[in-house]
Parts: C-alpha cells; sequence; structure tokens
C-alpha cells in the first residue's frame, strides 16, 4: 500500500516537473509589418512577440542569449521558423533586448 502511494506520489510530481520544457538552438529575427500572424492578430516588430512551431499561441516563454546571458519574454503568437534549425523568429524589438542583430543562440522556456 505504502509502495503503491509512493509510486503514485512519484508519477504526480513528475508530470508537474515535465510541464516547463525548455530547448536549445538558433533564433532569428522577422518582422513584417502590419500582416496578419498566424494567431490572427497583426504583426508589429515592436511588440515582444515571436512565432514558434509548436507552443500554444498566448503562451509566455523566456528566451535567453547563450553568448551574453540576456533574458526576454516573449508571447507566441505566431508560427515558424521555417528554416531548418532555427527554433524560434523574435520580433526587432525582442532580438533588440536580447543584444543581437541577425541569428543567436538561445534557450527557450516554455512557463
Amino acid at each position: 500500500m505504502i509502495a503503491r502511494s509512493c509510486v503514485a506520489a512519484c508519477l504526480l510530481c513528475g508530470s508537474f516537473a515535465g510541464a516547463a520544457r525548455a530547448e536549445s538552438g538558433i533564433a532569428s529575427i522577422y518582422a513584417y509589418d502590419g500582416g496578419k500572424t498566424a494567431s490572427g492578430e497583426r504583426s508589429n516588430p515592436r511588440a515582444l512577440t515571436a512565432a514558434h512551431r509548436t507552443l500554444p499561441f498566448g503562451s509566455t516563454v523566456k528566451v535567453t542569449n547563450k553568448n551574453n546571458g540576456r533574458v526576454v519574454y516573449v508571447r507566441i503568437n505566431d508560427r515558424g521558423p521555417f528554416t531548418r534549425g532555427r527554433i524560434i523568429d523574435l520580433t526587432p524589438a525582442a532580438a533588440h533586448l536580447l543584444g543581437f542583430n541577425g541569428l543567436a543562440s538561445v534557450t527557450v522556456s516554455s512557463m
């Protein structure tokens, strides 16, 4: 009985611990002012938003620049990137706060 309770507790804790997910890879900058994003909202290069292939629209993620340690929190409102090897597309405003122009090595952590 005690063993069963311990197993159930471990499984329950494991499911909560697995809720946060992190991935590392290359981030790029994208901006098309005024067009519609995949979520249906109007794009804004000055907003702290991003495109990700699988994360739900409206979710907030923490993006950390591996080269300088800078962090920014962005909201997912679009799909992409569609270039192989990239994990997230950031608006110019988010990239500026992370201190890069072009491509950067980042870690993306979902909340």
